[in-house]
């Protein structure tokens, strides 16, 4: 069993920074490949950010491309999510999932584990 602990959220203005991290406990944290998603009011959860098990691997949804970066430090079990350039539309409570499987993935469905989730609002 794994549990996933998300820290960073918090307000921010259009066009500034935040760093999300997410901890594990519970579980060999190595052997997850880790994702970021994110749900606003009245949306369905969306892809943010994935990362492979070793860090080496890495995808992005399309709204967030060149500006977030996905990351993992397997030896502090934590993985984190450098938001720059933040958006309005950025604004959301952000999930933190781990799952198992070989292959990077974006859909919800194949991450087993997740966080609480943490908010961020951003503004215009």
């Amino acid at each position: 069993q794994v549990t996933l602990v998300e820290t960073g959220g918090g307000l921010a203005q259009t066009g500034g920074s935040l760093r999300l991290s997410c901890e594990a406990s519970g579980g060999t944290f190595e052997n997850y490949g880790m994702g970021w998603f994110r749900q606003a009011p009245g949306k369905e959860r969306e892809f943010v950010a994935t990362i492979s098990w070793t860090g080496s691997s890495t995808l992005y949804g399309d709204s967030v491309k060149g500006r977030f970066t996905i990351s993992r430090d397997n030896a502090k079990n934590t993985m984190y999510l450098q938001m720059n350039s933040l958006k309005p539309e950025d604004t959301g409570v952000y999930y933190c999932a781990a799952e198992a499987g070989v292959l990077l993935t974006t859909f919800p469905g194949n991450f087993e584990y997740w966080g609480p989730g943490t908010q961020v609002t951003v503004s215009s």
